[in-house]
């Protein structure tokens, strides 16, 4: 595949990102093809860090439980906890244990020791409280809201009170039984307990929404945003739940888009409080349809989270996908020059950004061939995705850490 494209390729640098977009983004995302390798979260830091100090940028989100991530914010903006705890109990998916995201949280708090709050920068999760094995009880989010509306708005006003709640939620165990991912029948999300909390769970939303104008000025905008987050989290956990008890042939792929629909929400919300660098895997954050093959099921397929918001906020939201070389550690050795990432490995840096849709454009008679991965956790970049990407991150090599 005998194509030049030294010239679309650049330094990955926040100038030469911004100079990509079409306009400057609410959302910028970094997706990765594979997940908790070194030199990707390095790379991702390094660029948040110059978004930062270069582009005024002041959130970073990433594929990590909402709920949990709270945890995290609270230690980089006051101090709260310690770094042991907040690697340990703030992330989802055994994320803390990476050293990059460690690294990441050690310099945001360095970053915002000596700051104003207006300045400090913030960290956020999008992911739900769900694992590929499960989902976690409602109970924390539906709790915590609960909570908020009953210090501040009048007792009659709320659907239930907060014993009414436990009772209907029960015991945590039925809704974390890991067995209901692969068996529907041990699922509780369609007993009647389960149904009515989310009724519950929307007079909750509902409550929130109406008593707005007295909320903003008896409580703060973090404790504001936080109420609205234990909602979506509350309502989405509830739909997910119930998802989980179907046995139809679709229960997979409704499962999957809840997920991807409840981390859109999140990523719309996190856009309210300005510009936001979001980093996650391609698959959540593409605006083609997602595939997946999983256990016994035919392919998969269902919009991410980015094509959700791709869909919401047009050219405010900008999509980098990362594409790789090597990953010998895990199998995957030099990709084939009939590739895209063939052709991108032809370019004699270690690391850059590519304009996608030019590359696009430049290989329009080529037609490269789909690259395959003798490694699960690893998917190569499909080359009909380039003209719905704003710019392809490539890494020549990611050594083992």
């Amino acid at each position: 595949m005998a194509t030049d494209i030294t010239d679309i390729a650049h330094a990955v640098e926040a100038a030469a990102v911004i100079e990509l977009l079409p306009a400057r983004p609410r959302l910028l995302a970094l997706g990765e093809p594979t997940h908790g390798e070194g030199v990707l979260l390095g790379l991702r830091n390094d660029l948040f860090r110059q978004l930062v100090e270069q582009e005024g940028y002041r959130t970073i989100a990433v594929e990590s439980d909402c709920v949990r991530a709270l945890v995290v914010d609270a230690y980089v903006t006051s101090g709260t906890g310690t770094l042991d705890e907040v690697m340990e109990h703030g992330f989802s998916h055994g994320w803390g244990a990476f050293p990059g995201n460690r690294e990441l949280v050690r310099w945001m708090r360095a970053y915002n020791q000596d700051r104003p709050e207006p300045e400090q920068v913030r960290f956020a999760g999008f992911d739900g409280p769900l694992e590929i094995t499960g989902a976690e009880s409602p109970r924390r989010p539906l709790t915590a809201l609960h909570d908020h509306l009953a210090a501040h708005v009048d007792a009659d006003l709320l659907p239930c009170t907060a014993e009414t709640l436990d009772r209907l939620l029960g015991p945590d165990e039925p809704w974390t039984d890991q067995k209901a991912m692969t068996d529907p029948s041990r699922s509780v999300g369609r007993s009647a307990e389960a149904r009515e909390l989310r009724l519950l769970a929307d007079d909750l939303v509902a409550l929130l929404d109406t008593q707005a104008p007295h909320l903003i000025t008896a409580t703060s905008r973090d404790d504001r945003d936080r109420a609205r987050l234990y909602g979506r989290t509350a309502t989405g956990l509830l739909r997910y739940h119930s998802w989980m008890a179907d046995t139809s042939p679709a229960r997979m792929t409704r499962l999957l888009a809840t997920r991807d629909a409840m981390m859109a929400g999140n990523l719309l919300a996190l856009a309210d409080r300005g510009p936001v660098f979001v980093h996650a895997h391609n698959s959540h954050l593409q605006r083609d349809r997602s595939t997946m093959r999983m256990w016994d099921h035919p392919l998969l397929e269902w919009w991410s989270a980015g094509a959700l918001v791709s869909a919401r906020l047009g050219e405010r939201y900008a999509f980098l996908a990362t594409a790789l070389g090597t990953l010998r550690h895990h199998g995957v050795d030099t990709p084939p020059p009939d590739t895209l990432e063939g052709l991108l490995h032809t370019l004699p840096e270690d690391r850059c950004v590519v304009d996608a849709p030019r590359l696009a454009t430049a290989l329009a008679d080529k037609r490269p061939a789909p690259r395959v991965s003798p490694y699960f956790g690893y998917a190569p970049l499909d080359p009909a995705h380039l003209t719905r990407t704003d710019g392809v991150v490539y890494v020549r090599d990611v050594p083992r850490d």
